[in-house]
Parts: structure tokens; C-alpha cells; sequence
């Protein structure tokens, strides 16, 4: 039976899950179809999602995976949530069944799985996240459940920023706060987490200022087109221990190929085929 799924966003025709998606299927003797329903190359914005998720349950979508910037945006248009999905705030997988829709978070799992494989040992008890969206807040998530004592967060809308803090803490416990700035949530930290779009092809530039990186703090991106932001290289010549977005993106296609086909992917394989089509790119 053909398996057909895609993934919503702006701006995502860089976006490896096709590719990532449709080989692990082949090699797996599965018949499975990806379409990027890119926003930006419709014209439209998160209100057309009502009616693209509509769509895909005329066509016989098995699920979408959904990015920036409908991650929130998506929760009121589901029949279901998921506990995970609706702790974070966010959803990134929608699986349609029986004519239902149902939400998933992938992206805090994804993330953890990287974060372990790229930054073992690394010390996780004063972090600084840079974004309180959907992939922030999944991440805001997962650091806490790594045992991270103080988390503080920075959002460019300080509401959002006091908003993840106090859901995170009905959660896990009073260990987060809103900062105002990038610089005072850095101040005594040991990571940085950022999880804004910042850094995207679409977006190039800076999150935060090169002067504020050191040798004793590591940085997580999530950004992974391209895979070197402009903040990782800051961090690599400041001497930071980097974790590209690459670990993230192949941590969530891992639970996501799960959710559409009911079998879990090879993650070796899987790997080894998103650093080569970075490859093929460069």
C-alpha cells in the first residue's frame, strides 16, 4: 500500500525529509510518497492551515510533519494531541487516520538523541535558550528532562519567553526563568540552545553577538540549512563544543518515519544518508 506524507512550513524547499523519508522507505520495501507544501511557495501563512490539512485528508495523507512557523499554530486544528505534544506546546508530526488527526512531538527526543550522540559529558546545569516557539520550547523540554538545574530563556516577545518558563516549571519544577536579553541569560551558563530561525538560508545572520562565546560554553543549533549557521563557526573559532541542527533533523525524521509507517527507520542508515546529501550539496 502506497504511504503518502509531507511536511508544512515557510521557506522548506532545503529540506532534507523528502529525501530522508523516501530512501528509508525503498530500503525498507516500502512504497512511500513526500511533498513539501512550502507556505512561501503558495503565497500564503499559517491561516491557510485549516485548509491544507483538509486537503490532505481528501488526498489519503498518512501524516505531515509540520515546521516553522505552524508548529502552535496546528494544535487548535487537531481531533488529538499527544501528552508529550501538548507539555511542549508544540506539534511537529500529524498522523491522519480514520479521518482524524492526531498530534506528535518529535523534535524533543530528536534533539536529546543528538545532544548525547554530538556533546557527550557535556555539563547541562545552567542553560541559555534563544527561543520560546515550537522548536525552543521542545528543546526547553528535553535539556530539562537531561537534569539541566537553571534554564533560562530569551524569546524577541519577552511574553513567550515568561509563557515556556512557566509551563516548563508546572512540569518539571521552579528551574526556569525569562531573561531579558541574550547576554544576562548567558551570564555563569554552560550551554546555549538556539532555536530560533536565525541562521536559515532565508534568514542569514547572527542570533547574538560573536563576543559573547567562550571555550567553556557549548552551543546547540537547530538551524541545519545550512548545516554551518553563522553561529557555529562563531563557536567553532571562539572554542566552543558544537552540536549542529543536523543531529535534531535526524532525531524527529527517526520518530516520524515511526508515527507514518508503524516501523521504526535504521538510524545508521539514516544518518549516513542526511551528512551525504550535505555532500552532494556542498
Amino acid at each position: 500500500m502506497a504511504i503518502l506524507c509531507g511536511l508544512i512550513g515557510a521557506g522548506i524547499q532545503g529540506s532534507r525529509s523528502p529525501a530522508l523519508h523516501e530512501s528509508e522507505a525503498k530500503a525498507q520495501g516500502l512504497d512511500l510518497s513526500y511533498r513539501l507544501i512550502d507556505l512561501d511557495v503558495l503565497g500564503v501563512g499559517p491561516e491557510a492551515l485549516p485548509g491544507l490539512l483538509e486537503k490532505a485528508r481528501r488526498e489519503g495523507f498518512s501524516g505531515l510533519n509540520i515546521t516553522f512557523p505552524c508548529k502552535q499554530a496546528v494544535i487548535p486544528l487537531l481531533d488529538a494531541v499527544s501528552d508529550e505534544a501538548r507539555a511542549i506546546g508544540a506539534v511537529n508530526t500529524v498522523v491522519i487516520a480514520e479521518g482524524g488527526l492526531t498530534g506528535y512531538n518529535t523534535d524533543g527526543p530528536g534533539w536529546a538523541r543528538g545532544f548525547r550522540r554530538a556533546l557527550p559529558g557535556a555539563d547541562v546545569s545552567r542553560v541559555a535558550l534563544l527561543g520560546a516557539g515550537g522548536a525552543g520550547s521542545a528543546c526547553a523540554d528535553a535539556i530539562l528532562r537531561l537534569g539541566t538545574r537553571e534554564l533560562r530563556i530569551v524569546d524577541r516577545e519577552p511574553g513567550r519567553a515568561g509563557e515556556l518558563a512557566a509551563r516548563m516549571n508546572a512540569i518539571h519544577g521552579e528551574r526556569c526563568s525569562a531573561s531579558a536579553g541574550i547576554a544576562q541569560a548567558l551570564a555563569g551558563a554552560t550551554g546555549l540552545i538556539h532555536a530560533t530561525p536565525n541562521g536559515m538560508s532565508k534568514l542569514p545572520g547572527m542570533p547574538l553577538p560573536a563576543e559573547l562565546l567562550h571555550p567553556g560554553l557549548w552551543v546547540s543549533e537547530v538551524v541545519y540549512v545550512p548545516l554551518e549557521t553563522g553561529l557555529l563557526k562563531a563557536a567553532r573559532r571562539a572554542g566552543c563544543r558544537v552540536m549542529d541542527g543536523g543531529h535534531m533533523n535526524v532525531g524527529q525524521a527517526l520518530g516520524g518515519f515511526r508515527l507514518f509507517t508503524g516501523r521504526d527507520a535504521d538510524a545508521a542508515r539514516m544518518e549516513a544518508h542526511f551528512r551525504s546529501l550535505l555532500e552532494v550539496v556542498a
